[in-house]
């Protein structure tokens, strides 16, 4: 081969190269973007939580001294009045305690009439002069000492008189029993919690708020409640208590929302959603979170133009932020092509070619 086929052939290859390497460079230039259509729709702003029915006030029972339970009178659910026997323990121990510091009772009762007695005679004698002032002094201190004996043991027969009763757990108020923690048959320390009553003249639900909605919460003037059981009726509600600490698991803060105008068909334990805000709404459209692009200016998108292909940067306004998606509630209108995934990766002006 001459010297000139080889010049050839090599001229030939780098043209081939520098074609290649300028298609590769036309072809970088051309991103393929993934779009969606905004499609601008109704959106309302009123946050909904989902909590439970119960009651402001709901106590622990206890018996206030130890024992084995009996009986049991009343189920979960039960509708109870004040004074009303709820459980019995045994009263062996009890009525056995009690009839000990009443025969106690009855005998310092008689050893004090007797020292009464003898005290009398000596003061009559004293004023004979047939006994010393000191014989009388220590007849007056066995007097004082029965007196006093007489005074201890009423109070500790009144104590076991009590104990005695106390072998019966009563109702304070009325209400429902909610929670049921010990059966018959099962022994009990005094101040264990053995059921849980509810008092339902006053309502509340209480729901779970994250912590970028606890100022929205506090500011709300307007909530109202609904029961999943009556979808159509809400009932009127207003914060009486947040939570200053959250959940160490789902690290939400427990919010209770005091119901203002209960209504008897309000049962505890039923679902409730608490609303917040009134009903306001306004146009807005809801675009995937991959298509959201954060500079300084605030957050903002990547809008495809139809014409030229080429992508810009637009400022938006974001509403609020869910799951998988975020709801933009100014700088977009109807139609527009949004760049839904890669935005990290696109310039201003970038040509870029529609992925369906």
């Amino acid at each position: 081969m001459n010297r000139n086929a080889t010049a050839l052939i090599f001229l030939f290859l780098g043209m081939l190269v520098y074609g290649c390497a300028k298609q590769e460079q036309a072809a970088e230039g051309v991103r393929p973007a993934r779009v969606v259509k905004v499609a601008l729709g109704v959106q309302s702003h009123q946050a909904n939580y989902s909590g439970e029915v119960r009651a402001r006030f709901e106590t622990a029972l206890a018996f206030r001294v130890g024992g084995k339970i009996a009986k049991r009178h009343v189920e979960v659910g039960s509708l109870v009045k004040a004074g009303q026997v709820l459980a019995e323990l045994d009263s062996q121990d009890l009525r056995l305690a009690e009839a000990a510091s009443r025969a106690q009772f009855a005998a310092a009762q008689a050893d004090s009439a007797l020292a009464e007695r003898d005290l009398r005679r000596y003061t009559d004698l004293l004023e004979k002069k047939f006994i010393s002032p000191a014989d009388y002094e220590r007849r007056k201190n066995l007097f004082d000492t029965a007196r006093a004996r007489l005074a201890q043991v009423k109070a500790q027969h009144e104590v076991s008189a009590n104990q005695a009763d106390y072998g019966q757990l009563r109702a304070d108020h009325d209400g429902v029993i909610v929670s049921i923690e010990a059966e018959a048959g099962q022994v009990v320390a005094a101040g264990q919690p053995v059921m849980r009553l509810a008092r339902p003249e006053e309502k509340e639900v209480a729901v779970s708020v994250p912590e970028n909605r606890l100022t929205e919460l506090r500011a709300t003037q307007d909530i109202r409640i609904s029961l999943w059981a009556e979808p159509g009726k809400l009932y009127r509600g207003k914060v009486r208590e947040i939570s200053p600490a959250a959940d160490p698991v789902t690290r939400t803060y427990t919010a209770k929302v005091t119901v203002l105008d209960a209504a008897p068909a309000m049962q505890l334990g039923m679902t409730a959603n608490v609303l917040l805000g009134g009903s306001a709404a306004s146009p807005a459209a809801e675009l995937p979170l991959t298509a959201l692009y954060q500079q300084a200016g605030g957050p903002a998108v990547w809008l495809v133009e139809p014409a030229s292909g080429k992508v810009r940067l637009m400022l938006v306004r974001v509403g609020e932020y869910r799951e998988k998606s975020f709801t933009v509630l100014s700088g977009l209108k109807d139609g527009d092509s949004v760049v839904s995934a890669g935005v990290h990766k696109l310039v201003p002006g970038q040509q870029v070619r529609v992925v369906q």
